[in-house]
């Protein structure tokens, strides 16, 4: 058996991830900032209960910002200290963030890393999909050429899907892209979103919370076909078991190869509000393993 080839380039994202435990995520990552008025935090410097007893006792209205140029900076500058010369940067979808013009940005500062950098056109468990693609293919000693392959291949058969209890925090956020026009006045209605051409839209609605992630659970049935194989990166806010409520009404009707939980990132839930559910969801195998 021949020796694993080394690393041919690295791999650095931003804080539109929402990073799985059993994916290739533990790449550097330049973070998201969240401002409560005059208080600010990096988004790993607050927990998801942290936010949660914010959102319920500060009256003001919390802020997000994209990474600065020093957080590019120092995730570049963390990949080159470890000798990386290629890198592949993976951002969040420009029409919901500015993060991939930030890191254009410091491109400069480093003129001896060759950077890629790369528009997910999405965000949460679906960039942690091309995520892992990405790390994978570095691990493996594959080129870049071949990770961009990869990423584009996850990138086309994935798909983001998620539920809110309110639509207030996108709208205060900004961030209700076709949402709130696609949900016309009937905002007591619970939206199905997904990011399409890079912004929010809706494409089912429940008239419960419960009949939300139903209406979510078989949008994913109808955009694969029922019995299809998945792999589903699921998503929780407030309430872990809604992620495991999902997955139940999925399993009734798809086989699961993988499954991952991951709690969504305190800058993301933000936007999303404190009880939101979703998944990321694409067919069968990985496409490096068929």
């Amino acid at each position: 058996m021949s020796a694993p080839r080394p690393p041919q380039f690295a791999v650095v994202t931003d804080g539109g991830m929402d990073a799985f435990a059993d994916l290739n995520n533990a790449v550097p990552v330049a973070p998201f900032g969240l401002t409560f008025g005059s208080v600010s935090y990096r988004m790993h410097d607050l927990t998801r209960e942290q936010l949660y007893q914010e959102l319920q006792t500060n009256p003001a209205h919390p802020t997000s910002s994209q990474p600065t140029l020093q957080d590019w900076s120092e995730a570049l500058r963390e990949v080159g200290t470890a000798g990386a010369a290629q890198v592949l940067a993976l951002t969040i979808s420009q029409g919901l963030s500015g993060s991939i013009n930030a890191a254009q940005q410091v491109l400069g500062l480093y003129p001896a890393l060759d950077v890629t950098l790369h528009d997910s056109r999405t965000l949460s468990a679906a960039q942690a999909f091309q995520v892992h693609a990405a790390a994978t293919a570095a691990a493996r000693g594959e080129s870049l050429e071949t990770a961009l392959a990869w990423v584009r291949a996850v990138a086309e058969e994935t798909e983001l899907y998620f539920t809110i209890e309110t639509l207030d925090y996108l709208r205060r956020g900004g961030r209700i892209g076709r949402v709130q026009a696609t949900l016309g006045g009937l905002l007591n209605l619970k939206p199905v979103i997904t990011v399409e051409d890079g912004i929010y839209t809706t494409v089912a609605r429940g008239r419960s919370y419960r009949g939300g992630l139903e209406a979510l659970a078989t949008q994913v049935t109808r955009r694969y076909g029922e019995g299809t194989p998945l792999r589903l990166g699921l998503l929780y806010g407030s309430v872990p078991a809604d992620a495991d409520e999902l997955l139940a009404m999925i399993e009734q009707r798809h086989p699961v190869v993988w499954a991952g939980k991951a709690g969504v990132n305190p800058v993301l839930n933000v936007h999303t509000g404190p009880r939101a559910c979703g998944v990321a969801a694409a067919p069968g195998a990985w496409p490096w393993e068929r």
